[in-house]
Order: structure tokens, then C-alpha cells, then sequence
């Protein structure tokens, strides 16, 4: 069995102008991993927490399995990433490198989306939403099918209107006439409290702490003037591009096009998901 976590860092907000402080890109990741690997990667990422973050968890170690409820906020790390001060860099550093650690040791692969949204363009975060959990369905569906194996998928828990149309996309594939296009994911997603879940959080770190800042540096230096577009970011981007290039799942098409891993779409200048990786 596998489990495939999701979460999404940005809003979905129509960006008005270059100087606005609407943030200018959308992420979405998912992870995926085998449901044998799931009580360890928990223990390790409570491990990692409580080195990085003591202040989290109980003093009275039998209540240690609380500190789940905690949550580290990628926002803020990239900050201290961001700032001037070596310590805090460090520490946040630190902390993302244990979550590639824990991702890579316990085999988890990653996908996603990434949308770069363009100036005073339409911007329907409902359906880019909607869009982009679809195609993670796709995508995992196709690993199930490549390993032979079922698997389930838990999103982060939004507003019960979002939630509830999400579902039904996913629910008018599964059942549509001709075939469920999904066999291999057991019915739709769950929509769970991220307190609860290692996989949600771990999955809103990458989105909000790695990707989110990679990909404004990459898309939007030149183009946006906000505060959510710094020089800094260079540094996040080069210390883990290589890492989440090789965590992706990708395949291949009967053409042999490539499918899955992190995809780009970017309404600034229509540049490659490549660029990402550069």
C-alpha cells in the first residue's frame, strides 16, 4: 500500500501588478511513500523536531508523540533563510537538510506542480486547484500501476466548498462510464488536519520552505518587485535543487515524452520546467 500526502504553499489569487503583495507563484507537492515506511519516517521527522525545535514538545517524554501537533511553518523558515543574521539561517538550514535526510532514507518520491502566475492575468485558483490534484492522481496512479500496488491519497484540509469540489472531480473519473481511471487509488482523497499527519507536513515543507522560494527565484527575479521575491532564495535553490531533482517520480510515455516530477507552468514568460533545476 502506498500513501501519497499533499499539500500547497501561495495562494490563489489574481496577481494585479509586478509590485503586489499577492504572492506571485502557486506550489503544490506531493510525496509518496510505502505505507511499511510510514511509522518510521513519522519517528524520525518527531525526532528531527524536537533537535531543531525542543520548545515543541512536552518536557514529560511520555507525552513526546504531542509534538506532532506542532507545526513548523516553511514561511518561517524561508525568513530566516532570508535574513541577515548567520544563526537562524543555519538552524532553518539545518532543519530542511534532516527532511531530505528522512525523505531519502525512507525511499519517498516527489511531485508536483508549480504556477507562475502572470501580471494582471485571470488567475482561477479554484481550478488550478482542482486541476493540479487531478494530476496528481494521474501520476500516482501510473507509480501504482509501475509497481503493481494500491494506494490512497490524504490532501491538507482547505474550506469544505474547495474540499467538497475537489472530491467530485476525482469522483466523476472514478466512476465515468467508460472505466475509473484511478483503479489503483482506493476512492477519493481524504481531507485530513495536517497536526496529525508527518507526510502533510513534510509535504507543506517542501512546498512552502523549498520549491515556493526556488521557484520565485528562478521565474520571477526581473519580472516581480514584492516582498515575496528575494535575492536570498539563490541560496535555497542551489542547496536543494539537486536533491528534490532526484527524490522526483518520473516516467515515461509510449512516445516517449516525460511525465510526472515537479511541472511548471508559468504565465510570465513560458519558460521550461527545466529552468527550475538549472
Amino acid at each position: 500500500m502506498k500513501i501519497c500526502y499533499a499539500d500547497e504553499a501561495g495562494c490563489t489569487g489574481t496577481l494585479p501588478s509586478a509590485t503586489s503583495d499577492i504572492q506571485p507563484v502557486l506550489t503544490i507537492v506531493s510525496i509518496i511513500v510505502d505505507y511499511r515506511s510510514l511509522h518510521d519516517l513519522t519517528a524520525q521527522f518527531l525526532q528531527l523536531k524536537q533537535r531543531f525545535f525542543p520548545k515543541s514538545f512536552p518536557q514529560n517524554r511520555r507525552y513526546f508523540l504531542a509534538g506532532i501537533l506542532s507545526e513548523i511553518k516553511g514561511s518561517d523558515l524561508r525568513k530566516n533563510i532570508a535574513s541577515h543574521s548567520r544563526n537562524p539561517r543555519r538552524h532553518a538550514f539545518g532543519f530542511i537538510d534532516g527532511v531530505f535526510s528522512i525523505l531519502e532514507q525512507n525511499n519517498a518520491l516527489v511531485h508536483g506542480r508549480v504556477w507562475v502566475k502572470g501580471v494582471g492575468s485571470i488567475f482561477d485558483g479554484k481550478a488550478v486547484y482542482t486541476y493540479s490534484v487531478q494530476s496528481i492522481y494521474s501520476v500516482f496512479q501510473m507509480h501504482l500501476t509501475s509497481v503493481q500496488d494500491f494506494g490512497i491519497v490524504t490532501l491538507d484540509s482547505r474550506w469544505q466548498q474547495l474540499n467538497s469540489q475537489v472530491s467530485h472531480s476525482v469522483f466523476t473519473q472514478k466512476f465515468r462510464m467508460s472505466g475509473d481511471a484511478y483503479d489503483r487509488i482506493i476512492d477519493m482523497p481524504s481531507f485530513a488536519h495536517s497536526e496529525n499527519h508527518a507526510g502533510i507536513q513534510i509535504a507543506d515543507l517542501l512546498a512552502s520552505a523549498v520549491l515556493f522560494p526556488m521557484a520565485t527565484h528562478k521565474y520571477c527575479q526581473g519580472h516581480i518587485q514584492s516582498v515575496h521575491v528575494k535575492n536570498e532564495y539563490a541560496l535555497i535553490h542551489d542547496r536543494y535543487k539537486d536533491r528534490l531533482k532526484k527524490l522526483q517520480y518520473r516516467y515515461t510515455e509510449a512516445n516517449g515524452r516525460w511525465r510526472g516530477g515537479i511541472t511548471v507552468s508559468d504565465a510570465l514568460g513560458e519558460r521550461s520546467g527545466n529552468l527550475l533545476f538549472s
